[in-house]
Parts: C-alpha cells; structure tokens; sequence
C-alpha cells in the first residue's frame, strides 16, 4: 500500500539534503508533502486522488502556486520510484505585460526610503537600499557582512553555485557608517536586536509596517520586489539580459526575462511612435 508517513517525509528531506538543495527549496518541499499527506489521511494514493488533489489547489491558489506544489509531489513521487502517479503542470502562458498593480515603481521605492528615515529606522532604510542597488535576494542578505564591505564585493553560495556580487561604492560606503555607529564588528550586517541575521518573516513584517507611512499598497512591498526593481532598472538602461541573468544568479534567460517585462502603457508609448497613423 502506498501510503506517506512522517519516517518517508524524513527520509525524503535527508535525500534533499544531501543533493545540496538550499534550505528553503528543502521546507517548500516538506510543508507541500505534509499538507498533501494531512488532505490525504488515511487513504492510499493514486493517481485519480492525486489529480482531485490538484483540483482543490486550483481552486484554492494562482497557477504558479499550484505548479510549484505539484513540483514538490512529483519529486517526493520520483523519490520513491512511484512514477505512475506524477501529474502534469499547468501550462501557463508567459504574460506580455507586468501589472501596475503589483510592480513596485522607482518613485513608491523612494517615498518607503523617505519613510523609513523619517521612523529613524535605519536598518531598514539601509536594507532596502542593499537590496535594490544589487539585486541580491533576501535569502542571500546574510551575506552582506561587514567583511564584504570592506572588500566591496561578496561571493555567494546557493544552490549548489557560487557567483559574485560586487556592492557599489557608495553602498559600501553607506553602510561602514552603519556598522560603525551600530558597533558591529563582523559577520552580517543587517541583525536582530539578538544579534543573529534578519529572517524573511521579519523582514516582511518591517516592510508592511512601512506602507500606510509611505502611502504605497501593501500588495507591492515584499522583498522580492526590491529584486524586480533592481533588474528592470537595469535592463532599462543596458539591455542586456544576459548580463542581467548573471547579476540575479539565473541559470537560464527565460526565468530573467520575467523581471524584465513593461507595463502595458509603456508598450503603447513605444508603439504610438512608430509613426504609422495618420488623422
């Protein structure tokens, strides 16, 4: 009988470990499969269950959520050689044009620094400049030590890749008086009142504390979208994707390329000068 149990689920987080996945992708996995083993009971799988599964994530979730649990599945599937029951991904058409609603823009960007300032909450007035003038994700910001300041530059190592990532001057610059008047001395930059790295759920909560004062939505201020900013800034004034995908740790363009779509009214813009109607 094909059934998961807590042991399986341990055995499988174990396999992820030693295939070097980062710790993140290793919880999103884990709480994907307990949440289909709770939904399941005590019932055994297959793979009619596992499709009425899918169902309920879909009525329940926006597609990309739902292919990334259906990826956590299919691994624990493939785990355990049960290949009968792997299910296909929704196919999702990649969009032409990014909401308005949802993109952090440059001048919301500034009025959350104006704000944070004002709060006299320098730590994450600088946060958010670190993320932003480099595109580093939040998963990556403990590595933003007072060592890599000093050197301008730090190397990173997630998923199994190392890539470097060089802090502009005047970041650097910024954040040694940080450092200075905060007295830290080394390791990370960006601490707890404990002293220990700032996590994601922190992180998170400072920056929704930050919205009424700033007047931004709080649907557009979440530390990946610090990234979005930093990279469609970037293309917008190099085009060059390439380059781009290396900056952001990408492995492939594709996955760039989703930073780097416009707004709908900047399509327009651009085709209302081509100069092609005439009153």
């Amino acid at each position: 009988m094909r059934k998961i149990t807590n042991e399986l689920i341990e055995n499988f987080k174990i396999y992820l470990i030693e295939e070097e996945k980062s710790k993140n992708t290793i919880e999103k996995y884990i709480r994907d499969i307990t949440f289909f083993m709770m939904w399941l009971g005590t019932q055994e799988i297959t793979k009619i269950l596992v499709l009425e599964y899918k169902k309920k994530l879909c009525r329940k979730y926006a597609p990309a959520s739902v292919n990334a649990a259906i990826s956590s599945l299919n691994s624990f599937f493939a785990f355990m050689e049960w290949n009968d029951i792997h299910i296909k991904s929704l196919k999702i058409q990649r969009p032409i044009f990014s909401s308005m609603d949802k993109e952090l823009t440059k001048t919301e960007y500034e009025r959350l620094l104006k704000a944070a300032k004002e709060k006299k909450d320098l730590r994450l007035y600088h946060l958010m400049q670190t993320i932003c003038s480099t595109g580093i994700r939040i998963s990556e910001l403990s590595y933003i030590t007072t060592e890599s300041i000093k050197s301008g530059q730090t190397v990173i190592n997630s998923k199994g890749k190392t890539r470097v990532i060089l802090l502009p001057r005047e970041l650097c610059k910024i954040l040694k008086r940080y450092v200075r008047e905060n007295r830290i001395k080394n390791g990370s930059v960006f601490v707890s009142k404990n002293g220990n790295p700032l996590d994601r759920s922190h992180i998170w909560k400072m920056l929704k504390n930050l919205c009424d004062a700033a007047g931004v939505s709080r649907e557009k201020v979440f530390p990946h979208n610090f990234r979005h900013l930093f990279a469609r800034t970037y293309y917008e004034l190099q085009k060059d994707i390439v380059r781009l995908a290396d900056l952001l740790g990408h492995s492939s363009i594709n996955t760039t390329r989703i930073y780097t779509v416009e707004t709908g009214n900047i399509h327009r813009q651009q085709i209302q000068r081509l100069g092609l109607l005439r009153c």
